[in-house]
């Protein structure tokens, strides 16, 4: 089942074209990666999403709900992580989360139970009763996400939110999503510049370049469809010139380079011929000490794709 399908999403400011005719569906429990370089149509994609910006044409449903036409309904399953903190900073963690809560009409005994398990998830049960202008950094980040879940969306928005944050505060985080996924199954839309995140904790990826889609799938499909060979690297010995022309001569490999013990191949889909590989080098009495597969990363497929890095 989809839980957020976006059909032809269009968003114009005057004659400047900002999002363009986006089509795209996220699974209910999916984690999903949402990227794209600066400028390309995220933050409004997002705020699209949300309701918080109304699109020039298309619609998104949220739940079964469209954002257009029933926007209430829609925006009861959404919990927003905004990238910059939405805290009050003179009041105290607690009551940030009281405030929120009563936002999403929880009450009483609800109330309560909903920032305990709050404040648990963010790992600052300890600190509720201090003010957010006494918190780090990554503790605010921390308190943020708090306040976006009180209410169990089914679709939690992360947009950044390990930016400018000590080590220990982005693991939490990192692994509060993965939680969050997998204990209350909620679907995860997460935004990082951080490639390492995306791809330790997403499973479906989308890529925005200048407010259209440039790909999107699994994120398996996304790296085999952007960056096509991957690197084998063996550490080897007694290597001849007619070794080297004889794995050259295999149809898939694209490049043989020797260096001191090191022999570098570029092919397509090394799993598959590396047995003819290590053949021709056994046969011709050289020998192999290590064999290393370097796939693509979302970094270089972001790269390949997009002609720029993430933070670019």
């Amino acid at each position: 089942m989809n839980i957020i399908e976006i059909k032809n999403l269009t968003k114009r400011y005057g004659n400047r074209l900002v999002v363009d005719n986006l089509n795209f569906e996220i699974e209910e429990g999916a984690m999903f990666g949402f990227l794209g370089p600066n400028g390309a149509g995220k933050s409004t994609s997002i705020s699209m999403i949300c309701g918080l910006v109304k699109p020039s044409s298309g619609d998104i449903k949220v739940n079964g709900y469209s954002i257009t036409k029933q926007k209430a309904k829609a925006q009861k399953s959404i919990g927003l992580v905004p990238q910059n903190i939405a805290l009050y900073t003179n009041l105290t963690a607690l009551d940030n989360l009281k405030f929120f809560g009563g936002m999403y009409g929880l009450k009483s005994k609800l109330l309560k139970e909903r920032v305990d398990e709050a404040l648990e998830i963010a790992g600052l049960s300890d600190r509720k009763n201090d003010k957010i202008n006494t918190f780090s950094g990554g503790m605010k980040r921390r308190i943020n996400i708090a306040s976006a879940i009180m209410h169990h969306p089914k679709v939690i928005i992360m947009d950044e939110p390990t930016v400018g944050i000590d080590p220990q505060s982005r693991n939490h985080i990192l692994k509060s999503a993965k939680y969050l996924n997998e204990q209350y199954k909620s679907t995860i839309i997460y935004t990082s510049h951080y490639m390492e995140e995306v791809d330790f904790l997403c499973n479906d990826i989308v890529i925005l370049d200048e407010g259209r889609v440039i790909t999107k799938g699994t994120k398996e499909e996304v790296k085999r469809s952007a960056v096509e060979v991957e690197s084998l690297e063996l550490k080897v010995a007694n290597i001849t010139p007619n070794i080297i022309e004889s794995i050259k001569s295999i149809d898939e490999v694209n490049g043989v380079d020797f260096i001191e013990d090191t022999l570098n191949i570029t092919m397509k889909d090394p799993q598959k011929k590396l047995q003819k590989i290590i053949e021709i080098i056994i046969n011709n009495s050289a020998k192999i000490y290590n064999i290393n597969v370097t796939e693509p990363n979302l970094e270089s497929v972001f790269l390949s794709l997009t002609g720029k890095k993430l933070r670019d």
